[in-house]
């Protein structure tokens, strides 16, 4: 096996030269650092990555902790995580917190001590003892998907932290099933805690104020962000005196958890109810019928989320950034719009309007750009 003596012979160097082109520690001359790339090449050099971390104090390693890795929306959003982080050099370890607050504090622990050179952390719905042991370590780290509230009113978040838009798309849901003549929309919520539970409840509630519909808290229930859950809130939905007309589901698990209730009970979409989901996912236009939905940008999401933790390493004392990526409105005919029915022009996207009551009378975007 090559080593890094046997690269310096070939490229005529010194094997600190070496060392400062493999790990980018000091500016090397062009025309030397093609003579050292060349050798790696040729000879089939592979750096000694324990090595180069006992020296740097980096291992080129991030560590994710994300709950429900099995669910579409957070598979694509590691994907986007590891094809950053691949280009950029780092290897990815993955832990899942299963949204407890206890296990989400061992893992992140666990991964700390694997000595990762920083966290990317979708936080659980207390996420308190995790802010002690990031704080008390001072671990790099960004959240992503399910932001954490500042300290105080007016003070800057204690982390970096990505996430798509969350109240306005669903904003938009509701005022399109408004706009369709429905006065009874239901809301199937996520589990009580996280800030995108919070922000599509309130998202949810502007669409009502906004299609002048009062608010009834009888039809907003709570789906805990799974299926089983959402079966179980919607099957009590379908039980009261005056169901809804419309529902809003507010992830891609509770829609199949909502679609298998409303099929227990006989009941078609969009014939005797409609639908219309926050989270798109790859079989959604294969569904009978095809699910409008909120699409989120989930691959960028990861992405961003390693740019800004690379940032955050680089620079430990930079200012925190919140960032929020826009959806898409992807319409199709879960909400009871005939299939094919769209804007003038065809499917291309356009710019949504950023009064939600012009949106509501004018619902027919085959894909429709949230403003950010």
């Amino acid at each position: 096996m090559a080593t890094m003596a046997d690269v310096a012979r070939s490229a005529g160097v010194s094997i600190a030269t070496v060392s400062h082109v493999l790990n980018g520690t000091r500016p090397v001359l062009p025309h030397t650092r093609q003579s050292v790339l060349d050798a790696v090449e040729e000879l089939g050099y592979t750096p000694n990555t324990l090595a180069r971390s006992l020296v740097t104090a980096r291992t080129r390693s991030i560590g994710l902790a994300v709950s429900a890795i099995s669910n579409p929306y957070f598979t694509e959003i590691l994907q986007g995580v590891e094809a950053a982080a691949l280009e950029q050099g780092y290897s990815l370890l993955i832990a899942d917190p299963h949204d407890d607050p206890v296990h989400e504090r061992e893992v992140v622990q666990l991964l700390h001590e694997r000595r990762v050179d920083g966290m990317i952390v979708a936080p659980s719905p207390e996420p308190r003892e995790l802010l002690t042991y990031l704080g008390r370590h001072r671990v790099p780290t960004v959240f992503l998907d399910r932001l954490v509230d500042p300290p105080g009113d007016g003070e800057p978040p204690l982390y970096d932290q990505v996430g798509a838009e969350s109240a306005e798309p669903t904003t938009r849901l509701v005022t399109h099933l408004a706009g369709l003549g429905h006065r009874r929309i239901g809301l199937v919520a996520g589990l009580p805690g996280l800030s995108t539970t919070t922000e599509r409840i309130t998202g949810y509630r502007h669409g009502l104020a906004a299609s002048g519909l009062p608010f009834d808290e009888r039809i907003l229930v709570h789906g805990h962000s799974e299926a089983a859950g959402a079966e179980r809130a919607t099957a009590a939905l379908l039980d009261l005196g005056s169901r809804p007309t419309a529902l809003v589901t507010a992830n891609n698990a509770m829609t199949i958890g909502a679609l298998r209730a409303l099929r227990a009970r006989g009941l078609s979409v969009p014939g005797d109810i409609a639908l219309c989901c926050f989270d798109d996912f790859a079989w959604a236009d294969l569904f009978s019928p095809r699910l409008t939905a909120v699409a989120q940008p989930s691959r960028d999401i990861g992405a961003r989320a390693v740019r800004m933790l690379l940032d955050r390493i680089a620079a430990p004392g930079r200012p925190t950034r919140t960032e929020r990526l826009p959806c898409t409105f992807v319409h199709r005919t879960s909400c009871g719009c005939p299939d094919g029915q769209e804007y003038p022009g065809g499917p291309a996207a356009r710019s949504a309007s950023a009064d939600p009551s012009a949106r509501a009378s004018s619902p027919r975007a085959h894909q429709e750009r949230n403003p950010s």
